[in-house]
């Protein structure tokens, strides 16, 4: 039987709410017997950053996402998919990254959530460019190995 879950995507400049994006997904709802969510924020590790510059090509992005989101909905039971990435000048503390898996029982949200991540720092379309403190632009963020890495290993052997 193919799932009817239509995940929710949205890219946009603004804050989100964490606990209003939950409640919006599971009100109503008595089937869910688990949320996971993750939210990224901005970090500035060494004092050194007054902000993170994201871009992204508008509609691109939420395709691709879009794509990403209907491959979770399909390898693991969910009812219910929420992705909020932000865009535009970020400070450090403020959020960029939300993502609210929920299903039946929590292994699949916790998957789900998972794999959407991974993607996202992997592969998404955005583009990261620091801003210094001392007024000084850090050049765009390079990604990290790591982060190909842990997205690796949802590779399943015809993709």
């Amino acid at each position: 039987m193919a799932s009817t879950v239509v995940p929710a995507i949205r890219v946009q400049r603004e804050d989100f709410d964490v606990a209003a994006e939950i409640a919006a997904l599971t009100e109503g709802r008595a089937d869910i017997g688990a949320v996971v969510t993750f939210s990224g924020l901005c970090r500035d590790e060494k004092g050194a950053l007054a902000a993170l510059e994201l871009e992204h090509y508008p509609g691109m992005a939420e395709a691709e996402i879009g794509r990403i989101a209907t491959e979770a909905i399909g390898r693991w039971p969910l009812q219910g998919l929420t992705v909020v990435h932000r865009h535009g000048k970020i400070t450090p503390g403020e959020n960029i990254v939300l993502v609210v898996a929920a299903s039946a029982h929590r292994q699949a949200a916790f998957e789900a959530a998972n794999f959407l991540m991974d993607y996202l720092k992997s592969r998404a379309p955005f583009w990261k460019k620091e801003h210094r403190a001392d007024g000084s632009e850090g050049g765009w963020v390079e990604a990290k190995e790591a982060d190909d890495e842990a997205a690796g290993r949802w590779k399943t052997p015809d993709k």
